[in-house]
């Protein structure tokens, strides 16, 4: 495990060494959440956890990293001397990886002395946003493809050997059904596929030959790249030859794949003549720059196509560059007592939920998710007592002080933060892929569809317990009051 103690920004450590000569070392605790979903969409799905705690629980300075801030003329030996002794000590509380968040709503919370808290900001933002960004995209493609299974291709597109790689894991937990990154199939324990590129075809003199070589080599992983001259008068013509030679062998394991050009009409045509030709096993699969509007307008003109690989769009998070995640201050130490803090802005969107919270998810009759309310976590115990006895509960909107709603046809209800490090040691959370990818199934298949559409998806509802939105009321009555605001 890598050491990534100096993988922060510099602003982090001249802020810990400002707390270290001036004695600030309370207990604070920090949220992570994001502002808004990405692709202007109705969600997000959470990845990056394991990795992230992993890398917490490793954190060290050595010799070589003190030597290297030393030098950098300005900071004091006493700090450094604390940064040798330093690995994190604090508690940290999570959603499930694979989970549907939504914005505004604590997803990871962190408990730990404020030098601390303060180290961890840039390296959870830089693991838990990206991946969370990826595995979004890949279950809007997952969505758009249905029952069709969805290979992830881009490395050679990823911002990076670690984003392809963390990228692949993301993927897979947001749904891929394999990678062709191998080194991600190692590391992570993902299937792996490929087939051929255009060089392999035109290394040869003719595609025939180029076809009938790869069949012999790998006759039962056959999937042959029919554009790399002409896809109808060439391609699928070769194609059929060598199938037929294989089914002579009893294989039936092969296909084509399309990608360039009108991927409906050529996929139609292909199916066709495959058909006609008596080779229906053969399977066709589709690639060329598609992402997950690409994929359902095909899906939905009947396109005879059985997997797609997506490649550059998927790995890139087009068109969003980055996921609007942000860790914020909610509560520090006065006395005993963790007393919350908020930040207060003109800018309503910008304004954080104080305190320390957790989030109560309600879900209907149908195991469909409703509603997630966010409580003061003081609260909970009278709060469970009140579900238990399927009391209606008051939600209030977290920036509009009049707008609220009550509910009481809830079926269930599930607390999503639950802890995940205890005294800087990770404990014991799901890490397996295969598991977190069907924790995601399932809780996808719980979010309702009009909140998955892609145009103008129903937005979630995330409110405030009324003790919270009292408390987060005060907090800015009190701010209006200072003469500073």
């Amino acid at each position: 495990m890598r050491n990534l103690s100096l993988l922060t920004d510099f602003y982090e450590l001249t802020m810990m060494q400002g707390y270290f000569l001036t004695g600030k070392h309370e207990e604070v605790v920090f949220d992570y959440f994001t502002r808004k979903n990405p692709f202007k969409g109705g969600y997000t799905v959470f990845a990056g956890l394991v990795p992230l705690l992993e890398e917490i629980s490793n954190l060290q300075f050595t010799e070589d990293e003190i030597e290297y801030l030393r030098d950098r003329d300005l900071f004091k030996d006493d700090f450094l001397d604390f940064l040798s002794d330093f690995s994190f000590q604090g508690d940290i509380y999570s959603v499930k990886e694979g989970e549907i968040v939504f914005p505004d709503e604590p997803v990871v919370r962190v408990h730990g002395s404020l030098l601390e808290a303060q180290l961890i900001e840039s390296l959870l933002l830089n693991h838990l946003n990206f991946q969370s960004l990826i595995a979004t995209k890949t279950a809007r493609i997952i969505q758009s493809a249905e029952d069709k299974p969805v290979l992830e291709f881009g490395l050679r597109r990823a911002q990076g050997k670690d984003g392809a790689l963390s990228a692949a894991r993301a993927a897979y937990i947001g749904g891929i059904a394999a990678t062709s990154n191998t080194l991600a199939g190692k590391i992570y324990d993902i299937p792996v596929s490929g087939t051929m590129a255009h060089s392999w075809v035109m290394s040869f003199e003719s595609e025939l030959q180029s076809f009938h070589e790869y069949a012999r080599i790998y006759p039962h992983n056959c999937v042959l790249l029919v554009d790399t001259y002409n896809t109808l008068k060439s391609g699928v013509p070769n194609a059929i030859k060598v199938f037929k030679s294989l089914q002579e062998k009893g294989v039936d394991n092969f296909g084509i794949r399309l990608d360039s050009g009108d991927l409906e009409y050529l996929s139609k045509k292909s199916r066709k003549m495959l058909d006609e030709a008596g080779c229906q096993e053969a399977k066709i699969y589709a690639s060329s720059e598609l992402d997950e509007h690409i994929v359902e307008e095909l899906m939905d003109k009947d396109s005879p196509i059985d997997a797609w690989g997506i490649g550059t769009k998927l790995i890139t998070a087009y068109p969003d560059p980055s996921l609007s995640g942000v860790y914020k201050l909610v509560a520090k130490k006065k006395g005993n007592q963790l007393k919350p803090v908020i930040k207060v802005s003109n800018n309503p969107v910008k304004m954080t939920n104080p305190g320390v919270k957790n989030v109560m998810r309600f879900y209907d009759s149908e195991g469909k998710m409703k509603a997630d309310l966010l409580y003061d976590q003081n609260e909970e115990e009278k709060l469970e007592k009140r579900i238990a006895e399927h009391d209606q509960i008051c939600f209030h909107h977290p920036s509009i002080d009049y707008a609220h709603f009550d509910i009481t046809d809830y079926e269930r209800t599930e607390k999503l933060l639950q802890p995940v490090m205890q005294d800087g040691e990770m404990l014991d959370i799901e890490s397996d892929l295969d598991k977190i990818q069907n924790y995601h199934k399932e809780q996808i298949s719980a979010l309702h569809s009009t909140h998955k559409r892609f145009l103008h998806p129903h937005i979630y509802k995330v409110s405030l317990s009324t003790n919270l939105h009292n408390m987060k009321k005060n907090l800015i009555e009190e701010h209006k009051q200072d003469k500073s605001y």
